[in-house]
């Protein structure tokens, strides 16, 4: 990987030598894998540009013998996850940094999986008195032609994998003809699906950084949703940092935000995902534990704003991963 040499940004000597080796683990194999050697790619520059004796870490299986071998063959000290999706995102690969008494950043076991399980995070958010779209699981193992929605549902809706990100396997349907194709659709890539309203409103994100809440923003799509496509690819979608919205509504998108996370057990950084709806009300969908980590991404982007750079946030990031342990 090409490297930038920028000596100004580097920490003192006493600083690199206290956090050893880091690993960059990235890739995975899940669906979003692509976007994973993205931000493992741009962590992995940062760290070095800052210093740190760093090293890429290409996670290209799910099975824990092999990962265990790779990862000790490394002889790293601190694991930067920079793993989106399944195995990543959902508790496993923390749960063999631990076995391993490797120290690691985000968030722990058990919040990584309930944050990935749509289905588990959002009936804590509903205990929690966090609003949430009306939905219904499925799962395939029952799944059979004679299911019905559910009465309290109407077109327009959403169907997505329970687990999963990067908007891979959602669709919105406008008819029912349409349906039983978005739901085989979705458990192409995950065994419990979701089926939510269609909210009409303004798509909004919110940052968490170290249990600080970074500003909001908003996020046009020039298509329908923000999916795949919009998501990664250039002049597909504006954001707007800090959102154009009313103060005292951002206020309470940002108070959810952070007890969406807390109430999770999330740790270090995290992106609330919400729909503001046409009344303004806000309406939380998802958390996810490790974001997008491209100086381009959402949360750089909100860190951005709130004047913490790139760099500063990796390192940030792995001072809390120290701090925990």
């Amino acid at each position: 990987m090409a490297v930038k040499n920028v000596v100004s940004r580097k920490l003192p000597v006493t600083s690199r030598k206290k956090w050893g080796r880091i690993g960059v683990l990235m890739g995975g194999p899940s669906s979003e894998r692509e976007i994973s050697l993205k931000s493992g790619k741009a962590v992995y520059e940062s760290l070095r540009e800052s210093g740190l004796e760093t090293v890429a870490v290409d996670i290209k299986t799910d099975n824990i013998e092999e990962n265990i071998r790779l990862i000790k063959s490394y002889k790293i000290n601190c694991a930067f996850l920079a793993l989106h999706g399944r195995f990543g995102e959902d508790g496993q690969i923390q749960e063999i940094l631990e076995r391993l008494k490797i120290a690691y950043t985000g968030s722990g076991t058990q919040a990584s999986r309930l944050a990935m399980d749509k289905i588990a995070s959002r009936k804590i958010f509903e205990v929690g008195g966090l609003k949430v779209p009306k939905y219904m699981a499925l799962e395939k193992s029952s799944y059979n032609a004679q299911w019905q929605v559910n009465d309290q549902l109407a077109l327009p809706l959403v169907i997505k994998p329970a687990g999963g990100g990067s908007s891979i396997g959602l669709s919105i349907i406008d008819k029912n003809e349409d349906l039983n194709k978005a739901v085989d659709l979705a458990f192409r890539f995950d065994g419990r699906i979701i089926i939510e309203e269609y909210l009409k409103g303004r798509e909004v994100t919110v940052g968490i950084l170290d249990e600080q809440v970074l500003p909001v923003i908003e996020i046009i799509p020039k298509k329908r949703f923000f999916d795949y496509e919009a998501k990664y690819k250039s002049g597909m979608t504006d954001y707007i940092v800090p959102a154009e919205i009313e103060t005292e509504i951002a206020k309470k998108i940002q108070q959810l935000a952070i007890s969406a996370h807390r109430l999770l057990g999330c740790f270090g950084c995290s992106r609330v995902d919400m729909i503001l709806s046409e009344n303004n009300t806000p309406f939380v969908l998802e958390v996810n534990s490790i974001p997008g980590l491209t100086p381009t991404s959402l949360l750089p982007k909100a860190a951005k704003i709130a004047g913490i750079e790139f760099n500063q946030l990796c390192l940030k990031l792995i001072k809390l991963a120290y701090d925990k342990t």
